[in-house]
Parts: C-alpha cells; structure tokens; sequence
C-alpha cells in the first residue's frame, strides 16, 4: 500500500467501474518515493491506486486496513529514440472531465521533472478504460538478486486480488472479511500492477520546457464550436499566472497546442482564504497614505510614491523623473518641495462642542504607523501652548484624546502632532468650546439642585464607561451605544416625572370611564 509517510496525495475522487454499486471504487492519484528499479535507485514516481468503496479489512489479516488496495505507475513521457523517452515524473494537480458516461471521465494531469538540469511541465490525458485495463492486467514481483519488479506469471488466487466483494459475483462472499487467506497474502506481496498506465496517443497534449515557471494545476472546460468539440485547459502556474491553452487533436493522435492566452491572475493582489470565504486585497493602496507628498514620503511603503499630484503606485520602469519616495530614512523634508521645515503647522482644523460635566472624545488617527503622538493645547485666551499629560481625567488611545468630566478650563485649541524622527507635523487642529451646564439647563428652565451636579457627574462617570466599552470592543457598534444612550435617557424622563405622570395617567382613565358609562335603558 501507499506509504503515507513518503506518498503525496494529489487527488481522490468515487468512480462506479460498473452499474452495480458494489463494484464502486475509490480512486487515489499521488506521488511517492519509489524503489522500483533497484534497491539504491530511489526516485520520486506517480502513481493511480484505487480501493473498494465497501472494504472493511480483513478477518485475521489486514485488519481495520484495505485488503483491495492496487496501485499502477501513471506515466507522463515525451517518446525519444531508441526508447529515451523524456519523463515527467512528479504530478502536480488531478483533473476529472466528466462525460455522458459517469464511469468515464477523462482524466488531465499536471507533471513536472525531477531533475535539476532539464526542467519542464507537461500535461497528459488518460482514460478510465485504460487505467481499469491496467488493474486486470498482470501483477508485479520483485525476485532476482537485484530485486527488480517483473510480471508475475504464478497461480492467481480466487477471487482475484482487488475485486470488490459482492453476492452477484460470489454469495459466499459478502464482505472484505469473507475473503481467503491466500487472497489477503496475495495482495499484500503484490500491491503493484506490472503494466504503467499510459496518456491518450502516449504523449502529452502540452509541454513546456526552459521556462521560468512550472504548471501546477489544471482545470479543463469542454466548449462546443461550429466545427466540433474542443477541449480548452488553464493551466496555473507557479508565478501566478494562467495559460489558456487549445489542444487539437489531429491524425493519428498528433497534438497541436495553441496557447490562446497568458492571463496575469494576481497583478499585484493578496488573497486570503478561510473558512467563511476569499478575501482580495491589493499589494498597494497608496490613497489611504493622505493627500500630501509628506504623508507618501513618511509611509515608507515601497509600493507607493509622489507623483506631485496624489500618492500613487511607485513602477521602477516609470518615466516620471516627479516620482518622490525615501523608504529608507522616510524623511519628506529632502522629498518634498512644499515643506521648508520639520515642524508644519498643516492639517484639517475642527470646531468641537462639549457640554460640562461630560466626556467627549477628540479623534487623532495617524496616516502612518510609525508615528508617535503628542497633544498640546492652547488654552482660551493664552497665547503658549502645553502638552497634555495624562491624568486620571485625560486618557490617550491610539484613536485619539479621551477627557472625561469637561471643565470650563478645557476650553481651547487642541493640535495633535505626530512626530517620526525628527519630523513633527499637526494632524488635526481642534477647536473645542465647553458649554456650561447651566446655560443647557436654562433651556429647560430646570431648578439648580446641588444633587443635580453629582446625578450630571454620576451620568458622566457613566457615559465614560460606555466611551471605554465602544473603544476596546470591536463588536460593540456607534448605532448600538446611540440606541442604549436613548434608551437610558427615556427611562431617565420618565422616573423623573413619577408623581405628576402618574396623576397624569389617574385623570386620563377617569374620562374613559366617563366618556363610556353604559346608557341605561
């Protein structure tokens, strides 16, 4: 049997051999490492094997392992003179062309030299009355001194090795487990078949040789055209491209092949699979980097460059003399003409509300990841600027600024600077205005109560709360904090107005009951 250790499995694929499902089979197309010419010659082989669908093991021998297990060497060889055939040993992809006749498809393969000096690919096309021809043919043994595989022409035993137990062939034997003892022995010393199974015409119906890339998988359509049927496969490569390719059959099994086209499959895409799907994502995408040359150059992505207009794709066969990138030291100021100095004062400026008592969150999110933040404030009516430490009110996250229980002294203009070496540029200016609570209390005309402070500060510990739970967790939404700030808001009017909603609530069922006293008759 396959050595699972030394075998590489290719493909497995259930194909009925007749139209009585007991005689169902497993097909298995692998590689492994050989010894079949002699015993120092190890080289890696191809090979199709097949089991019973119903083998459940044998009775003393080969139990809980398959006792219908044969394989055949799967050739793929270009045919030389004198029998120097060019080989192409190590398979690489399986595929199965259905046909009207569910027990036989056509089966393409992809192979591949072994050797180091000639390198190639080929794909070769063999048909399931060939392979089954092969398993009823004659068994190998090894005998001699040197070992060699031979035909055996010795006593075959009943029923023959690799049969698949069945009542309409043999009512005594209904399982794997029925079978005799010199069938179990037979199989076990003679796993291989003698004869290879050969590709249709016995010659590949593509090769490729001294190229920089090798075929690694094929998928084949059987398309209709006004002269006939055609056969067009695509062939993956290992340098991520396709080749669609025609293979016309002609007189006496000549092949011609016509590569339709090359078709550049990745053109600079990631893909990533999982479980739940496939994922596509470009190598580069620049656009994100900003839309100033200093936030390209800072990137220090080597896909990406300014191109005096936008960050874009960086080609080195480009022509464009503008293209400005540093991956290397990522320093704009010898990069980029519109920046005089390491400190600019750039970046989008914001007028930002809060209301005392509260929290509010000022969003900072640099272009690059290899930038350090600083804020600094200016503080209403001061002409210096500080930077902001953190405190038990003031938290840093990587989005941005967190200050809890705003304070009239809060007032003024926030910058945050990001700063990688020693280039320091503002990111965001951001205005922000402390309305007091009073002057939102007003609007409502709602009496000063000093527990009112401590309920507002209580509310605002709270809110913090929510402000932390919607930063580190990813699953928990901006629509599902709004809603349940909503919801707490609501509840919160309501318990506030308890004895006149009630007394509201009294009032209201008295007039129903008025209004639908039964008329007396």
């Amino acid at each position: 049997q396959a050595d699972s250790a030394r075998a590489k499995f290719i493909g497995i694929f259930p194909i009925p051999d007749t139209y009585n499902p007991d005689d169902d089979k497993i097909y298995f197309f692998f590689r492994e490492v050989s010894q079949e010419t002699s015993t120092s010659d190890r080289a890696i082989l191809s090979y199709v094997g097949r089991v019973c669908q119903n083998d459940i093991g044998g009775q003393r021998s080969l139990i809980n392992k398959w006792t219908t297990f044969l394989k055949a060497r799967l050739v793929c060889s270009i045919p030389g003179p004198e029998g120097a055939d060019t080989h192409f040993d190590e398979l690489q992809d399986i595929f199965l062309l259905s046909t009207r006749d569910e027990r036989n498809p056509m089966v393409y393969g992809v192979f591949t030299t072994t050797s180091s000096v000639f390198k190639g690919s080929a794909v070769c096309v063999y048909s399931m009355a060939d392979i089954r021809a092969v398993f009823s043919g004659y068994y190998a043994h090894k005998e001699s001194v040197d070992h060699r595989w031979v035909q055996y022409d010795g006593r075959i035993p009943y029923p023959r090795p690799g049969t698949c137990p069945s009542r309409t062939y043999d009512p005594t034997v209904k399982t794997t487990r029925d079978f005799p003892d010199d069938v179990i022995s037979f199989i076990k010393r003679h796993p291989l078949m003698h004869r290879a199974a050969q590709p249709v015409g016995r010659a590949p119906v593509f090769t490729q040789v001294n190229v920089d890339h090798r075929l690694t998988q094929v998928v084949v359509d059987r398309v209709t055209a006004e002269d006939g049927q055609y056969d067009v496969l695509f062939l993956g490569t290992d340098t991520g491209t396709v080749l669609k390719v025609l293979s016309i059959t002609k007189e006496k099994w000549d092949m011609e092949e016509v590569i339709l086209e090359e078709l550049q499959v990745f053109k600079q895409q990631l893909y990533i699979g999982s479980r739940d799907g496939l994922a596509q994502l470009s190598l580069h995408r620049c656009h994100t980097y900003g839309k100033a040359c200093a936030d390209c150059c800072l990137a220090r992505d080597p896909y990406c460059a300014w191109d005096g207009n936008s960050c874009s794709r960086y080609t080195p066969t480009s022509k464009r003399r503008a293209r400005r990138q540093d991956v290397k030291y990522g320093d704009p100021i010898t990069q980029c003409w519109d920046v005089e100095d390491s400190n600019l004062e750039t970046g989008d400026e914001k007028l930002i509300f809060g209301i005392e008592f509260n929290s509010t969150f000022l969003e900072c999110v640099p272009k690059s990841q290899q930038a350090s933040i600083r804020w600094f404030i200016q503080r209403s009516g001061e002409e210096h600027r500080e930077e902001l430490k953190p405190d038990e009110r003031v938290f840093k996250t990587e989005y941005g600024l967190l200050i809890r229980s705003l304070q009239k002294k809060d007032t003024g203009t926030y910058y945050c600077k990001a700063q990688e070496h020693t280039f320091v540029h503002t990111i965001v200016k951001l205005n922000l205005n402390v309305i007091e609570n009073g002057q939102m209390e007003n609007s409502h005309r709602v009496e000063e109560d000093p527990s009112r402070t401590r309920d507002l500060q209580a509310e605002s510990r709270l809110r913090y709360k929510d402000y932390l739970q919607l930063l580190s967790s990813p699953s928990f939404s901006l629509d599902e904090y709004c809603e349940q700030m909503w919801h707490r808001e609501k509840k919160r009017q309501r318990n506030k107005g308890g004895p006149k909603w009630k007394h509201a609530q009294e009032i209201k069922k008295k007039r129903n009951r008025r209004h639908h006293q039964p008329s007396s008759t």
